[in-house]
């Protein structure tokens, strides 16, 4: 396969995956916290949960990346897209500044060049 297919699929694995748990947390935040953890009020979140399209937009977006890392797992070796895959960490924090309003402390961001420059070292390595 060509690193364009691969480079294809493990976009797909980080933006789909990131941008899916951007929305589940938006439609959490609009339900809000979950403080009760008996069976019957999980069931009253759950039903509110569904009702929100936030979530079903993140469920899907979700699927699509789930797709495809077993696209990429069926043509690449773990030891490989699973650690290139990290990338969420830094596409997690520009989406929670951006689209979430969430603030990210310096601290957080020299953790996630950090990722960055692992990643890196990763793909620059591979074969």
């Amino acid at each position: 396969m060509s690193l364009g297919w691969e480079a294809v699929l493990l976009l797909l694995i980080v933006v789909a995956g990131t941008s899916g748990e951007l929305c589940v947390t938006r439609a959490m935040k609009t339900i809000g916290e979950v403080k009760d953890f008996r069976p019957a009020s999980l069931v009253r979140v759950l039903i509110r949960a569904v009702q929100v399209p936030w979530m079903w937009l993140g469920i899907t977006l979700m699927a699509v990346a789930f797709f495809a890392l077993l696209g990429a797992l069926s043509i690449e070796n773990v030891s490989f897209v699973v650690p290139v895959t990290a990338l969420s960490y830094a596409a997690g924090a520009f989406g929670g500044e951006i689209f979430l309003g969430e603030r990210v402390s310096r601290r957080r961001w020299v953790g996630v060049a950090l990722v960055c420059v692992g990643v890196t070292l990763v793909f620059i390595g591979r074969k």
